[in-house]
């Protein structure tokens, strides 16, 4: 707290020092824009009183503006985006006009209305509204669409609108998703600030997806202004009251299955000259996370969210925006069925003859607290030029509680052998300013980021498996439990343990002893400088940029990042082509990457994370090629198709590994990555009343071994290539809607419907046939065996470690016809030929391979619907809204993955039912 008190002390002070000098502050947030302007008369004199409004057909971005006394009209807070102007003032004719905003200099639109008939109807005149000419790869996400699609998941709702509205993002449990081929190489920019963290359930809390106006997704090559994670780079405008003189809000409840219910309030009101939007929401939900069986228990969870923006003009040059934010999480960690009636050594733990007996359920929880305070300041220079500055303050506390009585934590042999308590903080500052000039065909902007990122992690960790460190074995070589030395062994018929670690002796709770404690810490420093233009030649555009990283932390990096574009627009029929190429430098996850940089060279560390033999501590930042050639094709008013093909090269390819199962992750690094794929994306905008879209994929990621850093016991060492956990050869989303016309609910009943399909993740875990000799990157090593003499496969996993009854239940796996149980595992081996699964694709004996055929979940397909009133009662001012939405409406029985080394197993959402009611005045 006291270096929390120290950074914020300075920002302060450098924050009034700059006001005193420039007396400024920001009319719109970094990543977003100002249409302005005056209507005018064939006379010259002002129109108060026109309507005018913007719109983008594809996101369905609208907003209307009513000139003043003198006039103007203002539109602050506008995501960047192309738009179609309207304006119109009775006893004129329409003016219509198109307008593109991309930088934070304001677009100026002075108007001169004719006198003639005018039109209240704003449509889309043809292909050329609906194809933007931008060398970056996009997907445009407004706050309709956030409004009215069904989402999987309550507690994590912006990674369920990405995965479920972009292209190239394969879904996972517990809100994760992974963009174009690379495990959760993400970042966002919540008007402007820079975020590159992990944001999901299990790492830290996102921003409420109802504070949220606009989104944009970057698939395609990054511009230079962003770095650090950008596989996917989520652009997030935020909600203004400024503007909004009447205050307006909703306030909604709603309830559903597992017992889920939520509640909030939102409140927009301001003046020409300042605003503020406010929400406010809770969730309380049985099924908080995405649990390791499709039954549901020991899941519950709760979460808390506060966002408060303020925006103030102090002149018309001058004003500020500021942005604050806190939530907290608070949920349990979702039990197996093997983790029920745990027995455990009770007492003689030490001795030849141990106790055993019911130590409990295991009971492990986490508690994510995070605060955020962003503000930004700009100065309007002149006509073409704006001038941000902004500094942000952003902090999770994480705290994981282990059960009451830790010999409970004990899992199977192949999923926990350890108990952890953990308490640790991402304390993240920065400094951030950027100068836009725009003239002529010339949009430059350039700018400069410093944060440092302040890392503690405070660790607790025993053994409470009773064989996980034994110091005898029986003849056949079976660890056994009890027995405090190897000299001990010998007087029982039984034989030392060659692989015992007397370290671990005092840390092993079995055997009496306590835990262990470990304390790490780092500064992280990071320094970004860039400088882009995007220069408009007729029908090109041009993106060229440079970006400069400098990366100080538990390792040091300096990387020099071109970035460069190029569009063509092809007027006459509709069509953009594109190309883009960028060099990034890929930062290590900053989640535990003290413990795991350090954990391996730690004596008593090192096995307690399962470290692999011979892979160095220090995780080191990589450098990314990645090339994209794509287009965007309009037909007619009515549809825009556009696809991306991507290449990326990666050196030094993040990845994470598991700790049992607990949410405890580790950071680690691969020697290198290649990544192909396409992304297609489509929009119908509005045909009667109907608009649709449909998001596909099919990216591979293909990672290279060896493992160059970081803990855990990882797969792939043998030196081929091989298809990382979130691999997925195709994925889709179709959502469609409609809104039903006439009468009194006009505009005001609707239905949505989406259809998502995924191919399925890879499951190396999953037991198959193959042998070395017809194969040598077959996944089936470990489980190829014979029976008989004849081709069989062991029930065990990638590491050779017996799979349980409930393992194999989770897998849907069955011998000869007969399924196994929680509680009832199949044999120990079975006939090749025999071993099926209703869950996981098995390939065929002999045919198993790493890089080209490797076991994964199998194909599935979930619908979700919603249906909705948003003036139930046909009011004016005051409405009330009621929403019905049901998830996995098929009840589909499906797994986002198994047993895999970055989260372990986990079942999609059986069928969920929630209502929503909301008044909205």
């Amino acid at each position: 707290m006291r270096t929390f008190v120290r950074c914020f002390a300075v920002f302060v002070l450098a924050f009034l020092l700059q006001a005193a000098f420039s007396f400024v502050f920001a009319q719109s947030a970094a990543n977003s824009g100002t249409i302005t302007g005056t209507i005018t008369d064939p006379s010259g004199a002002v129109v108060p009183g026109a309507t005018v409004t913007i719109n983008n057909p594809v996101s369905e971005y609208t907003r209307t503006a009513t000139t003043d006394d003198a006039g103007h009209f203002n539109f602050p807070n506008v995501p960047f985006n192309p738009y179609h102007l309207t304006a119109n003032h009775s006893g004129f004719a329409s003016f219509v006009r198109d307008v593109d905003v991309r930088s934070t200099v304001p677009e100026n639109v002075n108007i001169k209305l004719a006198v003639g008939t005018e039109s209240t109807t704003v449509t889309v005149e043809g292909g050329e509204d609906l194809v933007e000419n931008d060398p970056t790869f996009h997907t445009d996400i407004d706050r309709n669409l956030i409004n009215k699609i069904p989402l999987e998941s309550q507690s994590s709702s912006l990674s369920s609108i990405v995965t479920l509205a972009s292209p190239g993002v394969a879904a996972d449990s517990n809100g994760l998703f992974h963009g174009l081929g690379d495990h959760a190489s993400n970042s966002f920019s919540i008007d402007g600030q820079p975020i590159t963290d992990q944001q999901s359930k299990v790492f830290s809390n996102q921003l409420p997806s109802n504070s949220v106006q606009s989104l944009e997704v970057i698939s395609g090559a990054p511009p230079a202004e962003y770095g650090g994670k950008t596989s996917l780079v989520i652009v997030a405008t935020t909600r203004s009251g400024q503007g909004i003189t009447t205050p307006t809000g909703s306030v909604y409840t709603s309830y559903g299955t597992f017992g889920s219910a939520t509640a909030g309030f939102d409140l927009s009101y301001g003046k020409k000259n300042w605003g503020n939007f406010l929400e406010v929401d809770g969730l309380n939900s049985g099924r908080f996370l995405d649990p390791p069986e499709f039954s549901v228990f020991h899941d519950k969870g709760n979460e808390e969210n506060i966002f408060d923006r303020v925006d103030y003009t102090f002149t018309p040059v001058d004003s500020m925006h500021l942005d604050l934010n806190y939530s907290r999480s608070w949920f349990q960690t979702p039990n197996t069925y093997d983790n029920l009636n745990i027995q455990n050594v009770i007492s003689g733990g030490s001795t030849p003859n141990p106790v055993f007996g019911n130590v409990g359920n295991t009971d492990q929880k986490s508690k994510i607290e995070t605060f955020n305070i962003a503000p930004t300041y700009t100065r309007v220079i002149g006509a073409n030029a704006v001038f941000n500055l902004g500094a942000y303050a952003r902090k999770d506390f994480y705290n994981y509680f282990p059960s009451g009585d830790p010999l409970a934590d004990k899992g199977p042999p192949s999923l926990q052998n350890q108990t952890i308590g953990q308490y640790r903080s991402l304390f993240n500052t920065g400094v951030r300013s950027d100068y836009s000039y725009v003239k002529g065909i010339n949009n430059i902007k350039a700018g400069a980021v410093y944060e440092q990122t302040f890392l503690r992690e405070n660790d607790n960790l025993s053994v409470v498996s009773p064989t996980f460190n034994s110091p005898c074995v029986d003849a056949n070589g079976n660890s056994l439990p009890g027995f405090s030395d190897p000299t001990q062994c010998a007087a029982y018929g039984n034989t030392a343990n060659p692989a015992y670690n007397p370290v671990l002796a005092p840390y092993d709770l079995t055997r009496g002893g306590g835990n262990y404690n470990f304390f790490g810490h780092t500064d992280v420093k990071e320094l970004a400088l860039y400088v882009e233009d995007q220069i408009k030649a007729k029908n090109w555009l041009f993106n060229l940029g440079i970006r400069g990283d400098l990366y100080n932390g538990l390792a040091i990096q300096r990387q020099a990042e071109p970035r460069v574009g190029i569009a063509y627009n092809i007027t006459r029929t509709n069509t953009v082509l594109r190309v883009s190429y960028a060099r990034t430098l890929e930062t290590p996850f900053n989640e535990n990457l003290v413990l795991s940089s350090q954990g391996c060279a730690d004596a008593v560390l090192s096995p307690l994370l399962l470290c692999t033999a011979g892979v160095q501590g220090i995780l080191q930042p990589g450098f990314r090629n990645e090339f994209h050639a794509g287009f965007q094709q309009a037909f007619g008013k009515y549809a825009v198709v556009g696809g991306e093909y991507i290449w990326k090269y990666t050196h030094n390819a993040f990845d994470f590994s598991v700790l049992g199962n607990t949410p405890i992750t580790f950071p680690i690094d691969w020697h290198n990555s290649k990544i192909p794929g396409f992304a297609l994306n489509a929009s119908v905008p509005n045909f009667h009343n109907i608009s649709a879209y449909v998001v596909m994929s099919s990216v591979a990621a293909r990672f290279f071994p060896p493992q160059v850093a970081g803990a855990g016991a990882t797969v792939g060492q043998s030196g081929y290539p091989f298809r990382i956990d979130h691999d997925e050869r195709f994925n889709q989303t179709t959502h469609l809607q409609y809104t039903l016309p006439g009468g009194r609910f006009t505009h005001a009943m609707w239905g949505g419907f989406n259809w998502r399909y995924d191919s399925g993740l890879v499951a190396g875990n999953a037991p198959c046939y193959g042998l070395a000799s017809l194969d040598p990157n077959t996944p089936c090593l470990s489980t190829t065996t014979a029976l008989n003499g004849e081709p069989a496969i062991a029930m065990v996993n990638a590491f050779g470690i017996p799979l349980t009854g409930d393992q194999e239940f989770q897998a849907g796996l069955a011998c000869n016809g007969v399924r196994a149980t929680p509680f009832a595992p199949l044999p120990s081996v079975c006939p090749a030929t025999q071993l099926t699964s209703s869950l996981v694709k098995i390939p065929a004996p002999n045919t198993g391979n790493n890089d080209k055929n490797p076991q994964r979940i199998s194909p599935r397909s979930l619908f979700d619907a919603s249906i909705g009133d948003d003036n139930l009662f046909g009011g004016d001012k005051h409405t009330w809204s009621l929403r019905l939405t049901a998830v996995n409406f098929t009840n589909k029985y499906a797994l986002y993955n198994f047993l895999s080394t970055f989260s372990g197993t986990h079942y999609v959402t059986p069928r969920a039912l929630t209502a929503q009611i909301g008044f909205h005045f």
